[in-house]
């Protein structure tokens, strides 16, 4: 875990008081995958029945427990979830493949089940083979010592250079019965995902049946893991899952097996806790003293508006900008130019916050450099572009580019 006179300035002030979620349990270990001492590796069992969706990225060069997860997720099943840290088990060929299957096996021994119930992630160094052997002996004992009030230790444990554990937790109502949804993230460099983010975990006791969730994520992720970028970087690793034990079934939530309005409290609140989560990656960008918010309106259609909003989001100089506390305008209309969407430049108009700095292809006639630079000294910043050529609109969420982003990834691997 990071130096916590570290930690992120955007980080939450406190971390949320997060109840056990029926049928879920966790521990965590340290192995030495890649530091001696530093907690490395979370189980999470899973009782009979849990279902299972996720989304993955769309990198050619996915990672071997991405490869590992996709193969099994059909089933809609899972009993456990094994994640470490330090390695991410990526670009390493048929060897990382092997170590998948190995630390299935491991597991499966240990807890009792099948390898094909339990699903796997990895996060950290690309390129360097992950010795499964390290996990010998090791999965009996997180097996002994699960708990359903690990979720934060759980989080903790999947960190590379994430400076503070990212966890969130809501309730719902189906069908007016309460259940709980609680997850956790992992990311903070190489994100800007496509399908999802680094790594994701959600957990809920409501009983809702695999093809029924995978619709739920599938459009959960939109507006929020596939809304946010720190370096433009979509990971080998993406790996977004959300398991439902049906435990809240006891209590009287009946089972849902296929969309329909009762969902309507659950989604909403799935939703919010998505965009939590997304929002926490952000703020732990790496380097990140700014969050901000990139708005589009007046595209010809909401992927253009969205697509503008990432090369905005994107850029170097747009984001070198907002680290130094410049409202340079300029580059914001640079980067509307290269996107290769429908712009119009005597049609476009510009905010920082609520301060309109161009328009109509001109700098505004009532700007005022000193309010906005006092603005921009600002923690979180919005950035509004009005195209004024249709109704698309999107909102992509990102961070400033700063030169400790530079210093982390100058020396990841030493």
């Amino acid at each position: 875990m990071s130096d916590p006179a570290k930690i992120s300035p955007l980080a939450p002030k406190t971390f949320p008081d997060v109840p056990p979620v029926d049928g879920v349990r966790f521990a965590t270990g340290a192995v030495g995958i890649r530091y001696k001492g530093r907690t490395d590796v979370m189980l999470a069992l899973f009782d009979k029945g849990t279902q299972v969706a996720g989304v993955f990225t769309k990198s050619k060069c996915a990672s071997a427990p991405v490869d590992w997860c996709r193969a099994r997720l059909g089933r809609g099943k899972a009993r456990a979830l094994v994640v470490n840290s330090g390695n991410a088990n990526a670009f390493t060929g048929k060897t990382g493949a092997e170590a998948v299957k190995r630390t299935a096996d491991l597991a499966a021994a240990a807890i009792g089940i099948r390898p094909a119930d339990i699903f796997i992630a990895s996060t950290g160094v690309i390129g360097e083979p992950l010795d499964a052997a390290k996990f010998d002996g090791v999965f009996e004992t997180l097996a002994g010592e699960a708990s359903p009030t690990g979720l934060l230790g759980a989080a903790k444990a999947i960190m590379t250079t994430d400076t503070f554990p990212k966890v969130a937790m809501v309730k719902a109502q189906i069908d007016g019965i309460e259940v709980t949804i609680a997850g956790m993230a992992k990311g903070a460099g190489m994100i800007a995902p496509d399908m999802a983010t680094m790594l994701s975990f959600i957990f809920t006791d409501a009983p809702i049946a695999a093809p029924v969730l995978q619709k739920l994520l599938d459009k959960g992720v939109e507006p929020s893991f596939n809304a946010i970028t720190v370096d433009g970087d979509t990971s080998t690793s993406d790996t977004l899952l959300l398991f439902a034990t049906g435990a809240a079934a006891e209590r009287g939530a009946p089972q849902i097996d296929a969309y329909d309005r009762r969902l309507k409290d659950f989604r909403h609140a799935l939703d919010a806790l998505l965009r939590d989560l997304a929002f926490q990656v952000v703020r732990d960008g790496e380097g990140a003293r700014k969050f901000v918010s990139i708005t589009v309106e007046g595209a010809t259609s909401r992927k253009s508006a969205k697509t503008i909003a990432k090369a905005i989001a994107n850029s170097p100089l747009v984001k070198t900008a907002v680290a130094g506390e410049d409202a340079n305008w300029g580059r914001v209309v640079m980067a509307v130019g290269k996107a290769g969407e429908p712009a119009e430049r005597d049609r476009l108009a510009i905010w920082f916050g609520d301060i309109r700095v161009a328009h109509k292809g001109l700098r505004d006639p009532a700007y005022d450099e000193k309010k906005v630079a006092a603005l921009m000294r600002l923690p979180e910043i919005a950035i509004r572009v009005d195209l004024g050529l249709g109704k698309g609109a999107a909102t992509v969420y990102t961070c400033d580019l700063t030169k400790e982003y530079v210093a982390i990834n100058g020396d990841y691997r030493s």
